[in-house]
């Protein structure tokens, strides 16, 4: 008796723990999109003062695989930030946002809803991850992942200088393959960029172009680069391993750092 005990108390363990992004919910129907909002909540953590900080968290109980897509109102070209499961959080800048809810029902009716929202003071600092460059080391929430390395200024039509390979490369190292499957967004501070400063984001391999077969201009300040399931599938080494490559081709800048943040 024992044993058939504890082996039902295993297999109601397994369904419990099982991942809500691909878990079998089985109703027959659909919900409605006023049904999925009545259903979920998206809340911004406050600081002691009442105000809104920069951590928020997405929560549904609606019978559905939910996805989380984070949106930067400042940004709305930018592709958003995709977050999976009925319960996700997330540490953002201050700024304003919008959050959709995309719930795929049983039956394969696909549903969304939003929530606006908005962060106006950090409770909770963001980790930054250095691939490249110098982290304050007097910073408690900088954190060296690659190279440690000086600014420098790559020259035009070489696809060496800002290539990710640590083989290929001059500069940078090989990007962890969880950082691609991440979706993170690469942050490039620039400075002492021409005003015709623009260039190509490619692979090693040349095989491929991520920035719509049209060079994209260089910045100065935060130049940010959102890594893509493309990006992923080709450059990740345990995908395609082509290295994600940028190449400047016209104009000049200065590279200083190379991070993401979360």
């Amino acid at each position: 008796m024992k044993k058939i005990l504890f082996a039902l108390a295993t297999v109601i363990c397994s369904l419990v723990a099982c991942d809500p992004v691909s878990e079998d919910f089985s109703l027959g129907d659909h919900i409605t999109a006023d049904e999925l909002k009545s259903m979920s909540t998206v809340t911004v953590e406050k600081d002691a003062n009442g105000n809104n900080g920069n951590v928020i968290s997405c929560s549904t109980s609606a019978p559905v695989n939910a996805k989380w897509t984070i949106t930067d109102n400042s940004k709305p070209d930018v592709a958003g930030k995709d977050m999976f499961g009925n319960y996700a959080w997330k540490k953002l800048k201050i700024g304003s946002y919008t959050v959709t809810l995309t719930g795929l029902c049983a039956d394969g009716t696909v549903v969304t809803s939003d929530f606006p929202v908005s962060c106006d003071v950090i409770t909770q600092e963001l980790e930054r991850y250095y691939i490249y460059g110098k982290p304050d080391p007097n910073n408690p929430h900088h954190h060296l992942i690659g190279f440690e390395g000086e600014p420098f200024s790559p020259a035009a039509w070489d696809a060496a200088e800002m290539r990710f390979s640590a083989n290929e490369g001059k500069h940078f190292p090989f990007i962890k393959d969880d950082v691609y499957k991440g979706k993170k967004t690469l942050i490039f501070d620039i400075t002492d960029a021409t005003d015709d400063c623009a260039g190509r984001i490619m692979n090693g391999w040349w095989s491929a172009r991520y920035d719509d077969n049209k060079d994209v201009k260089f910045t100065n300040g935060q130049w940010e680069l959102p890594l893509t399931d493309a990006i992923y599938n080709d450059c990740a080494q345990g995908a395609g391993g082509k290295d994600l490559d940028l190449m400047i081709t016209s104009g000049s800048c200065t590279i200083h750092n190379v991070y993401y943040e979360e």
